[in-house]
């Protein structure tokens, strides 16, 4: 479920399929009678609730679609659906990144021999805040790690990183050293644990603009060994709300039905 403002694209639904001109034709000075042309008090009293209506709808909170993000993902040998779950709090140094609180979904890996095929997803990683590399200035403050033992490149100094935090604008450089950047995780990523013990490293590998097509990379390890590293190729998508496009659908045909409605009384 994407952060959409659903009630500014209502609004402007709306905006655009009130036609006045429909409702209150301009006057014709040359008639001798305009009465007909004058909108009654019915008229009026019509259109103020139903702005009155559409403010009531703007000044909802939207906690369905401002508390869930679904997505799903694919790329060599791995695959999965997710929903995150989050609220209000983010990120102490990036305000625009909300803190992930909750996940659900599935996870398949056939590479290495692993045959994981649409596994429940079990809970994040907690996150340690840990410090990190001397000069990168641009972590978040939710930076975490996660130590493998062996099988990760020598790059990782043996960790896995994670920060749990979701950018729906797009993620910005957050490492001093790394400009790629974009998609709505970012570059140390999610990290959720499996049902058989095994942690699951989602991140994005971003790029030099931070515009789509985003590339994502894939981690599978344990603290004794890494079972997986996919570094880049997977593609990840986010999907709407069902809920929302029940909502923008089901505003848009009672519009059209008033519209139309209004259309007659003025013919």
């Amino acid at each position: 479920m994407t952060l959409v403002p659903v009630p500014d694209v209502w609004l402007l639904l709306c905006w655009r399929s009130y036609n006045f001109s429909a409702e209150f034709p301009p006057l014709d000075m040359t008639a001798t009678v305009v009465t007909s042309r004058i909108p009654s008090q019915h008229m009026i009293k019509k259109a103020n609730v139903l702005s009155a209506a559409l403010l009531a709808a703007a000044s909802l909170p939207w906690q369905a679609n401002a508390s869930t993000f679904d997505f799903t993902f694919t790329g060599p040998g791995v695959s999965g659906s997710i929903e995150l779950t989050y609220g209000s709090a983010t990120d102490a140094k990036y305000p625009q990144a909300f803190e992930v609180t909750d996940l659900s979904g599935t996870f398949s890996d056939s590479n290495n021999g692993l045959n994981l095929v649409n596994v429940p997803v079990g809970a994040l990683m907690p996150i340690t805040r840990d410090t990190p590399e001397p000069g990168n200035l641009l972590a978040p403050n939710d930076f975490s790690r996660f130590a493998v033992a062996t099988g990760l490149d020598p790059q990782s100094n043996g960790f896995l990183t994670y920060d749990n935090l979701l950018w729906p604008g797009g993620s910005p450089p957050t490492a001093s050293d790394y400009p790629l950047h974009g998609g709505f995780l970012d570059i140390y990523g999610l990290m959720f644990t499996l049902g058989n013990g095994d942690v699951v490293d989602l991140w994005s590998a971003g790029n030099i603009t931070g515009t789509p097509p985003i590339s994502y990379g894939v981690g599978v390890a344990t603290h004794s060994t890494a079972l997986d590293y996919v570094s880049g190729g997977v593609t990840a998508t986010a999907t709407p709300e069902p809920g929302t496009v029940v909502l923008l659908g089901g505003g848009l045909l009672a519009l059209m039905g008033w519209r139309r409605a209004a259309t007659r009384r003025s013919r």
